[in-house]
C-alpha cells in the first residue's frame, strides 16, 4: 500500500509519529494492536455519530447479512432509507444512492451541467469534495494536509472548467458570474467546511450563493457529506434554511458502511438513465449492509432528535471552550472554530474564516499538540485542517477527561520549548 495507507489522511506525516493500527472499537474509544485505549474524536472521519458499535447497528448489519451480503437488484431497503432521507430533507425530491462521497459530487455535478448546459463549476479554495479530476482544484483535506495545490493526473483541459474562489466571499462569486455570464452549471459548497478544518459561513453567505445562483440560472449543490444529520437531523439546510438545488450526502447515512448518496429537485434527476441521457451507475449502489446500517441509524436520529442534537451541542460547546481556556492559561494562541458537533482547534491567534487564514494556522505546533494529545489517549483528527467530531457516545467524564489532557498537552510543549 502507497505510505502504508489506503487513504492519505490516515498517516501521520503531518503530525509525526507511527498512526496506531485499530483492531476494535466501542462507543467513543479505540484500541489498537497493542492494547492501548484511546478516546476518538475523528469518529472514521464523521459516520460514527452514534459510537462505535452501536448495538442497533450492528444488529441490522447481522441480520441483513444472513440474507447475503448483495444482490445487484433493487430491495426494500433502499425505497426505506430513501424515504428517512427525504423526509429529513424535504429539498430532495428523488435521490439516487452510491457508495462514495466522491461518487455524489461527481454525479451531482454531471447532472447540473446536463441541465443548465454549461461547463463551468464554482468552487471554494480549501472546500473538499472528493477526488474527481475536476474538483481538486484548491482543495482542502489531504490536499490541505500536504500542502498540495492540486493533484498530479489531472489534465489542464479539465482544471480549465473549475473556478476555485475564496470561502465566505460573496463578490468573488458576483464577479465570477459576471466573468463568465452563462456560462456557470452550479456552484458547490460545504456550508460548513470541514475539510480545511471546522469553518462555519459568515451571516448571510449562504444565503447570498442561493440568491446569486438563482439570478444566474446556476444550480446550487451543497455538500453535506459531512453536515448532513449531523449539524440537525436535516442537515446544514435545515440549520441555515437554504433550500439547495441538489445535495450530497455521505458518512453518516450509511452508518459506518460506505453508502453515499445525491438528490434534488425531481426535473434535475429525473435527467439520469434510465429516464434520461445523464449516465450513472454502480455495481454496489444501495448495498443492502449499508442499507441495513443507514435504516438503523437514521431511524434512532429521527426517534431521539431533541435528545441527541442538544447532547451532542452541550458535549461539544464543553469540549472545544475547556481546550480553548486550557491553550489560554499555557499562553498558547489557539483559535476555535465550531458547528455543532464540528470543532477545530486552529493554532494561530486570528480568526479563521476562510482557507487563507485557515493555511496561516502553525501546523507544526499543531503537530506537537496532536502528539502530546495522543500519548495522554486522545486520538485527534491528525491534520490541522480536518474537523474534530463528537458523537452521542461522547460523556461529560469523557470531556473532563480530555480538557485535563489538553492541559498536560500544553505543558509538555511549553517545556520542550523551553
Amino acid at each position: 500500500m502507497p505510505g502504508g495507507v489506503n487513504s492519505p489522511v490516515r498517516a501521520f506525516r503531518a503530525v509525526g509519529g507511527d498512526p496506531p493500527f485499530v483492531v476494535r472499537a466501542e462507543g467513543a474509544y479505540l484500541w489498537d494492536a497493542d492494547g492501548n485505549r484511546y478516546l476518538d474524536y475523528f469518529g472514521s472521519w464523521g459516520p460514527m455519530i452514534l459510537g462505535h458499535a452501536h448495538p442497533l447497528v450492528v444488529e441490522a448489519i447481522q441480520r441483513a447479512a444472513e440474507r447475503s451480503a448483495s444482490f445487484g437488484a433493487s430491495t426494500a431497503a433502499e425505497a426505506d432509507l430513501a424515504e428517512l432521507v427525504i423526509t429529513a430533507m424535504p429539498s430532495i425530491e428523488k435521490l439516487r444512492f452510491v457508495s462514495s462521497g466522491t461518487e455524489a459530487t461527481m454525479s451531482a455535478i454531471r447532472v447540473a451541467r446536463a441541465f443548465t448546459a454549461r461547463k463551468y463549476v464554482i468552487k471554494f479554495e480549501g472546500c473538499y469534495h472528493g477526488h474527481s479530476d475536476g474538483l481538486l482544484v484548491k482543495a482542502g483535506s489531504g490536499l490541505a494536509t500536504f500542502g498540495l495545490p492540486g493533484s498530479a493526473g489531472v489534465p489542464e483541459e479539465i482544471a480549465h472548467w473549475t473556478l476555485a474562489l475564496p470561502f465566505n466571499d460573496l463578490a468573488a462569486v458576483e464577479e465570477a458570474f459576471a466573468t463568465h455570464a452563462d456560462e456557470i452549471a452550479c456552484v458547490i459548497v460545504e456550508p460548513v467546511v470541514g475539510n480545511m478544518g471546522c469553518v462555519p459561513p459568515a451571516p448571510g453567505y449562504l444565503e447570498g450563493l442561493r440568491r446569486i445562483t438563482r439570478e444566474r440560472g446556476s444550480l446550487l449543490i451543497f455538500d453535506e457529506v459531512m453536515t448532513g444529520f449531523r449539524l440537525a437531523l436535516g442537515g446544514a439546510q435545515q440549520v441555515f434554511g437554504i433550500d439547495p438545488d441538489l445535495t450530497c450526502l455521505g458518512k453518516i447515512i450509511g452508518g459506518g458502511l460506505p453508502c453515499a448518496a445525491f438528490g434534488g429537485k425531481a426535473q434535475m434527476m429525473d435527467l439520469l438513465a434510465p429516464l434520461g441521457p445523464v449516465y450513472q451507475a454502480g455495481t454496489l449502489s444501495g448495498n443492502p449492509l449499508a442499507m441495513a446500517a443507514g435504516i438503523a441509524t437514521l431511524r434512532y436520529l429521527a426517534g431521539h432528535t431533541a435528545e441527541v442534537y442538544a447532547g451532542l451541542e452541550k458535549e461539544t460547546a464543553a469540549v472545544a471552550k475547556g481546550v480553548a481556556a486550557a491553550a489560554r492559561d499555557a499562553g498558547i494562541k489557539v483559535e476555535t472554530n465550531r458547528a455543532g458537533s464540528m470543532v477545530t482547534w486552529f493554532f494561530t491567534g486570528a480568526p479563521v474564516t476562510d482557507f487563507a487564514t485557515a493555511a496561516a494556522s502553525d501546523t507544526e505546533a499543531f503537530g506537537r499538540f496532536h502528539r502530546a494529545m495522543l500519548d495522554q489517549g486522545v486520538w485527534l483528527p491528525p491534520s490541522q485542517f480536518e474537523a474534530a467530531f463528537l458523537s452521542t457516545a461522547h460523556t461529560g467524564a469523557d470531556i473532563d477527561f480530555t480538557v485535563e489532557a489538553a492541559r498536560k498537552a500544553f505543558a509538555s510543549m511549553l517545556a520542550a520549548r523551553n
